[in-house]
């Protein structure tokens, strides 16, 4: 019996190991949210674009090379993680916002990948805190093998009192099949 269970785990690594090769390839992108120093509580109804988050092409994607992967490769990607950080200033917290909503989009198509509401009341303190956002389902595979991509932000909140830095890192877990 216990010669029975040890080659059922053996057979069970081998097939994983020869299931489709995944890694995570990562992308990161700052942006500023502009302050209002009158201390008056202006509305935040359109949150800036993220540089390097436009024009994606993931055949140049670092990851991507590491892995001697191209985008004709890939069978399946998922968004795995999105994190936003306050660079600066070291003091600002996250409770200027109240909703981040990021979509990948190609041409037409427009799917939401990551979201977080109730910002402001998460309690995320001061210095350089990180607000890590829910993660959709969607899958991207469309969206990496297009000849472009972008991620865009929309958010609500209201303008902080001094300009805020942040930086947004994406996490995505991709499968490629090997090719013939």
């Amino acid at each position: 019996m216990r010669l029975t269970s040890v080659l059922s785990v053996c057979a069970l690594l081998l097939l994983a190991a020869c299931g489709a090769p995944g890694f995570l390839a990562e992308v990161k992108g700052e942006t500023t949210v502009a302050g209002d120093p009158t201390g008056i509580s202006t509305v935040l109804d359109a949150f800036p674009a993220i540089g390097s988050f436009s024009n994606l092409d993931f055949d140049q994607n670092q990851d991507f090379k590491n892995q001697g992967v191209t985008k004709e490769q890939v069978s399946s990607v998922k968004l795995h993680s999105l994190e936003l950080k306050v660079l600066s200033p070291a003091d600002q917290d996250f409770s200027f916002l109240d909703t981040l909503e990021f979509y990948a989009k190609t041409g037409d198509q427009e799917v939401l990948v990551a979201s977080k509401k109730n910002i402001a009341s998460l309690g995320l303190a001061a210095p350089n805190p990180v607000l890590v956002l829910d993660v959709t389902d969607a899958e991207l595979q469309p969206f990496i093998t297009a000849p472009s991509m972008s991620l865009s932000v929309r958010g609500k909140g209201r303008k902080p009192s001094k300009e805020v830095r942040l930086e947004a890192n994406v996490k995505l877990l991709v499968q490629a099949r090997l090719l013939d």
